[in-house]
């Protein structure tokens, strides 16, 4: 028999079990969980609020990077997940912010990449969350990293190739003509 506890990754603090002890209930009661979470009354609900709530989600809002008005919104944002899920608590609430917010954006990609390659309109990607819509008020909020690449560039490589007078003939002697 193990006696090693076995921790959450999704609740550190509170949510533990014993390894073939409770792992069978207490997956069932994450499952009930996200059932709730993902319930199509709620989770519009949610949104909503979520959206009310710019401090959390508009990069250039006045109050996106004040702590204490960001957990007092993550407050008011628990308090609605609470009536739906009791045991919820904030990291609970970050996760699944985290999560809609990744979904959203990885659905969005596909449409994107869809529409660039050159497909027909029959081939461009067709829109599988049903709350995307509702999340359209993030698009702006994605900013688009440059990428980086190893390779070199290509005018890299156009400023190596120029013609002019090559280093290993200014380091060359000339040779003298007195004796």
């Amino acid at each position: 028999m193990f006696t090693t506890n076995d921790y959450c990754a999704h609740e550190p603090e509170t949510c533990h079990f014993k390894l073939y002890n409770s792992k069978e209930k207490h997956m069932e009661q994450h499952k009930q969980k996200m059932d709730r979470f993902n319930d199509h009354n709620f989770l519009p609900q949610f949104i909503d609020k979520y959206r009310e709530l710019p401090c959390l989600w508009q990069v250039k809002h006045p109050f996106y990077t004040n702590k204490r008005k960001r957990q007092a919104a993550l407050d008011q944002l628990l308090n609605l997940v609470k009536l739906q899920i009791p045991t919820a608590n904030i990291n609970y609430l970050k996760v699944k912010i985290g999560g809609l917010r990744s979904t959203y954006n990885r659905e969005g990609k596909k449409v994107q990449d869809s529409m660039r390659s050159g497909a027909a309109a029959d081939d461009i990607y067709v829109l599988r969350l049903w709350y995307y819509d509702r999340l359209r008020f993030l698009s702006d909020q994605t900013e688009i990293r440059p990428s980086l690449s190893t390779y070199p560039s290509i005018s890299d490589e156009a400023s190596e190739v120029q013609p002019g007078p090559s280093t290993q003939e200014e380091d060359v002697e000339k040779p003298s003509m007195s004796q």
